[in-house]
């Protein structure tokens, strides 16, 4: 993980292997953004004039690498874009700033220390800097031949092994904590995102289990682990009907942080299918390689419930990890079965491949047994949600509309795209089933609304209830951009982490 420090250096005399400033798309072309003065001097004043030569323009993501002048004392300037100059007397929105952090740190692989004179202009700033330094830095190389002694490295090359943010105001108590707040909820979303790239073959329910009990001695956390045995005393029907076919046998596992001075109770619920293959309604071709993200719910919960201890948040918080294995064998659940869940309510299996909504079914009961104030889950759950809103946005759904509105503004509020979506009361009738209390399917159009009316079926009366359907920003195929690296995001997190932080303050009501 790379190492952050607040400096009140001068740039032109900080010894490191480069200097990373911002730049803004001006009118009339790039323009050096606040912080990087000192280096526009060490330019003679035409470091704009240098920029757009070497063709930069201040666009957002823009990378521009050019040897650093006589007055410098590092060998390097690196100028990231910032997007649209902001009007007068206004700033960077966080967002910008931490999406720029996280270019700046992917583009320095293999470099040993780097000063970011980025615009800080309060501690805000600097918790946004920090995380997208410590989120873009990031990558995934456990199993690659280069990776020497378990160090990790990005074609042979690790990654930014330090980063000083000058003009951070390091003996300032709200900067301090804005940069501890930011290195603790980066470091376990960064563990979310391991846990989403290890290959099935080596995280099964069993292992994920023992991944999160392990951190819970770490970090003071109490783990309880219902193995199958467990689960079939308690009639854990949804859970056991998953993980049916699979070798590997589920497990529900319960992570608890609690404070002496919480007065709220929030729960999560995060799906954990460490390996999907689709069950007997097997997936076509094309469509399972990837399949090892479907517990990134879970790891979502996990990341998030380990943040709020790390912070000492002033909160009770209860995750629930569904964790199964969907696998195809004779003993799998087949099309047409009935699985009699842990609320007592019976399921008509419809198809194997929408699976995730019966894991999540008993542990959002499990959840509402206890009566918390709210109740957020999280899930890789519908190819429709990524049809209706692309792969880099999660839907939200709620028994609330002002709670809703209040998990959009959280998720908006720490640079994670979110939408709320609606639960048209129309199409549940389309999960009736003849045989069963509930089907698991219902009408195809508006599958991931059709979802979402599932669950709720299985929360609490009168408990405060959300559904995050991270189907499409879970996992990134395409290339890196800003601070999400390709593969496991760990999409959620940082909402969570928000929303907990928000019920513990008393701001959700």
């Amino acid at each position: 993980m790379t190492a952050l420090t607040l400096s009140t250096a001068a740039a032109a005399g900080l010894r490191a292997d480069a200097i990373v400033i911002g730049v803004a798309k001006g009118a009339k072309g790039p323009v050096p953004a606040p912080g990087a003065e000192a280096v526009d001097k060490a330019y003679d004043g035409r470091l704009a004039g240098v920029l757009e030569t070497l063709g930069a323009s201040g666009a957002e993501g823009e990378v521009t690498k050019l040897p650093a002048p006589a007055g410098l004392k590092a060998p390097l300037v690196v100028a990231v874009g910032l997007g649209a100059e902001p009007e007068k007397d206004s700033s960077f929105a966080p967002e910008t700033l931490r999406k720029a952090a996280g270019v700046a740190a992917r583009a320095l692989t293999g470099a040993k220390k780097a000063a970011f004179v980025l615009p800080l202009g309060d501690a805000g700033d600097v918790g946004a800097v920090a995380e997208g330094v410590l989120l873009g830095a990031y990558s995934f190389d456990t199993y690659k031949e280069n990776n020497a002694s378990g160090a990790k490295a990005r074609n042979g090359k690790g990654p930014l092994a330090e980063a000083a943010l000058l003009g951070g105001k390091p003996r300032d108590a709200a900067y301090k904590a804005a940069l501890a707040r930011a290195t603790a909820v980066a470091e376990e979303l960064n563990r979310a995102r391991d846990l989403i790239n290890m290959p099935p073959n080596d995280l099964n329910p069993e292992v994920f289990a023992s991944i999160v009990q392990a951190a819970g001695k770490e970090h003071g956390l109490k783990v309880q682990v219902l193995d199958v045995k467990a689960l079939e005393k308690g009639g854990y029907g949804g859970i056991l009907g998953v993980g049916a076919g699979s070798a590997s046998g589920p497990r529900l596992v319960k992570l608890s942080y609690t404070s002496s001075k919480a007065q709220k109770h929030l729960a999560l619920v995060g799906k954990g299918i460490t390996y999907d293959s689709g069950g007997i309604s097997l997936k076509p071709a094309g469509h399972n390689e990837t399949m090892k993200c479907d517990m990134s719910g879970a790891a979502a919960v996990f990341a998030a419930v380990v943040s709020a201890a790390r912070l000492g948040l002033e909160v009770n918080v209860t995750g629930w990890l569904a964790l199964a294995e969907n696998m195809p064998s004779g003993s799998a659940t087949r099309p047409g079965d009935v699985l009699r869940m842990y609320s007592g309510k019976t399921v008509e299996v419809l198809n194997t491949d929408a699976e995730g909504r019966l894991v999540l079914a008993d542990a959002l009961w499990a959840a509402s047994a206890e009566k918390p104030d709210a109740i957020v889950d999280v899930a890789t759950l519908t190819g429709a949600m990524m049809l209706a809103l692309g792969s880099r946005t999660f839907g939200i759904m709620s028994n609330d509309d002002a709670f809703r509105t209040a998990v959009h503004e959280a998720a908006e509020e720490v640079g994670e795209p979110a939408w709320p979506m609606p639960l048209p009361e129309h199409l549940r009738k389309g999960m009736d089933s003849p045989t069963a209390d509930i089907a698991n399917m219902g009408e195809r159009m508006g599958g991931g609304l059709v979802a979402g009316l599932f669950l709720r079926e299985f929360v609490g009366e009168g408990i405060t209830w959300a559904h995050l359907d991270i189907a499409g920003p879970a996992f990134n195929d395409g290339g890196p951009f800003g601070y999400t690296p390709k593969g496991g995001t760990g999409s959620a997190v940082r909402t969570l982490v928000r929303l907990a932080e928000l019920v513990g303050a008393g701001d959700l009501g």
